[in-house]
């Protein structure tokens, strides 16, 4: 690195780190450092082995990336502590990586995930593993053995800072020893650990919205719906009866919480309870417009869903929670212990209900 005085580059000054510490203090806070987006999840995270993996974080894709600073280790004892540290993450569950997480978080860390990536956390965490030695400066022989790991398919990858002086200014320059847009190996965890959040077989995610949709015809009358495409079509038929569906209305905010009383059915031929019978529900007042010509091919038609609510409520009086899971699939097994657990106590609703 050059700093250009006139037409005369002057080189900077490389210095040693004060403490190797440091440069662990500054990943830890700021690990975009790495010029890549990481939630840290843990620091010093000790081991069954009792040794201490200096950190631990997660992609906004949920995979886990071991970070192992070189410190005065040997290449061999870095290289070898860090497949290490691997193969003990390799069988980290998610009800692990959580545990992890909430001890070194000041926050839930769906709502941490949210604050770094703008999203809840995928239903599966650790689905594929990536290993990084952080050094302040990288030898020979660490190259050498990295590079022959990853020949084999290994995710282990190199990563040096140089500290830099300039009139009183300190600097970090940042490389890489595998530059991130080569093909990069990454290995797929294969423990019989679940890595996904579990599911409870009852609870069902809904998105009511788009196009015409009025959420006061569904609150009153009795009914989700979606169609218009395939995916939305498609989700609504899967919704089983009986099923707990809670209810979303984009952009963010749950209204709802009811049960499933007969499966989808196109609209023209849908029919919700009113006062205890049944009626066809196109017959009703709407205020919505809901596409129920005959001509439709199934896949593009508006599919409707009786509900029998526990709960619903007007849209100003929707809640929502950082961190809380949302998706654009018109129906979904809602998975996520904190939208639940959310959910349940802003609704005031228990497991038998």
């Amino acid at each position: 690195m050059w700093r250009i005085d006139g037409d005369e580059p002057k080189p900077l000054t490389t210095s040693a780190l004060p403490a190797e510490k440091d440069l662990h203090e500054f990943l830890k806070r700021d690990p975009s450092l790495l010029g890549e987006r990481l939630l840290v999840i843990g620091s010093e995270v000790i081991t069954p082995y009792g040794s201490r993996l200096d950190l631990l974080a997660v992609e906004a894709e949920g995979n886990l990336n071991l970070l192992e600073l070189k410190r005065d280790k040997t290449p061999r004892e870095v290289v070898a502590q860090v497949l290490d540290y691997g193969s003990w993450a390799s069988t980290l569950s998610r009800d692990d990586i959580l545990d992890i997480a909430t001890k070194h978080l000041d926050q839930p860390f769906e709502a941490a995930f949210e604050d770094v990536f703008g999203s809840a956390p995928p239903d599966e965490l650790n689905g594929e593993l990536s290993l990084t030695i952080v050094a302040a400066e990288l030898d020979a022989s660490s190259e050498r053995i990295v590079n022959y790991l990853r020949d084999f398919g290994v995710p282990v990858n190199a990563v040096f800072f140089s500290y830099l002086e300039d009139d009183g200014r300190r600097y970090l320059a940042r490389s890489w020893l595998t530059a991130s847009d080569d093909e990069t190996p990454t290995a797929t965890t294969g423990s019989k650990k679940s890595k996904r959040a579990a599911w409870n077989g009852k609870d069902w995610y809904i998105s009511f919205g788009g196009g015409d949709r009025v959420w006061e015809d569904a609150r009153q009358l009795g009914f989700v719906s979606g169609g218009g495409g395939k995916m939305w079509s498609q989700d609504m038929r899967s919704l089983p009866k009986d099923a707990r569906i809670w209810v979303n209305v984009p952009p963010m905010r749950y209204v709802a919480v009811g049960r499933v009383l007969a499966p989808a059915s196109r609209f023209e031929d849908a029919e919700v309870r009113v006062a205890g019978n049944w009626t066809p529900l196109a017959a009703q007042s709407l205020q919505g417009s809901y596409s129920g010509d005959p001509a439709t091919e199934d896949d593009n038609a508006e599919w409707v869903v009786p509900v029998e609510w526990i709960d619903a409520r007007p849209l100003d009086a929707g809640f929502w929670e950082k961190g809380m899971f949302a998706s654009q699939h018109s129906a979904c097994k809602l998975r996520q212990e904190f939208t639940l657990g959310r959910l349940a106590d802003h609704f005031d609703i228990d497991d038998g209900e």
